[in-house]
């Protein structure tokens, strides 16, 4: 495939929340080790809303269906991680704009603006063990494929590999942010939840697309 209109986009959304319904008991078992214990709630009812928006989309442009599925987690999700995740989308769906396709490029720049718009609203930076570390580098890796002239497909195995290797990465980091911070030390080697979203996410991206 060499760019995703809106069709290939509610494909991908009804992906990722068929992987957050998989993962739900996983998420809330990592999220009770270090977290609040109930990311897996909040990823299924933001993706379920999600995939229910997308469903009924009408419009041809992705960018604006990018948009408004970052404003239904944020109304049906408003916990940290859905919101931070909704500015993600809101971020990258403006970044895409009018455009009618997205291809290698341009779906790198929804991923650059998606991790900045965490970045800024979640007041962190790489490193800190956050969703962050594993967002972070997809994003580099599919600026790297874009230039390169990759297909989008091979662009996006690329940037699930790289969002995983960022993923396994933050394990031997320390949490800065949430409930997690009063541990500190002791969260070094335990998985990060929000990292593990954040893998997900460029999972059901990659294995959504044709």
């Amino acid at each position: 495939m060499e760019a995703l209109d809106t069709n290939a986009i509610k494909m991908i959304v009804h992906h990722l929340k068929d992987l957050m319904d998989e993962q739900r008991d996983h998420l809330l078992e990592l999220d009770r080790a270090i977290g609040d214990g109930d990311l897996g709630l909040t990823m299924t009812k933001a993706f379920a809303a999600a995939d229910e928006e997308a469903s009924a989309w009408e419009e041809q442009l992705p960018g604006k269906l990018l948009m408004k599925l970052g404003m239904t987690i944020a109304r049906s999700a408003p916990s940290t991680m859905g919101t931070l995740l909704a500015t993600g989308f809101m971020r990258g769906g403006k970044a895409v704009g009018d455009a009618r396709a997205i291809d290698t490029d341009l779906l790198a720049r929804f991923f650059r603006a998606f991790v900045e718009g965490i970045i800024e609203r979640g007041k962190t930076k790489p490193g800190n063990k956050t969703v962050v570390d594993a967002l972070y580098p997809a994003a580099e890796s599919l600026e790297k494929s874009a230039a390169s002239g990759c297909d989008l497909k091979v662009a996006l195995e690329a940037a699930a590999q790289a969002a995983d290797d960022g993923r396994e990465a933050a394990k031997g980091m320390e949490s800065q942010h949430g409930k997690a911070a009063i541990f500190r030390r002791q969260t070094i080697g335990i998985e990060d939840p929000g990292a593990y979203v954040g893998a997900l996410i460029l999972q059901g991206f990659f294995e959504a697309v044709p």
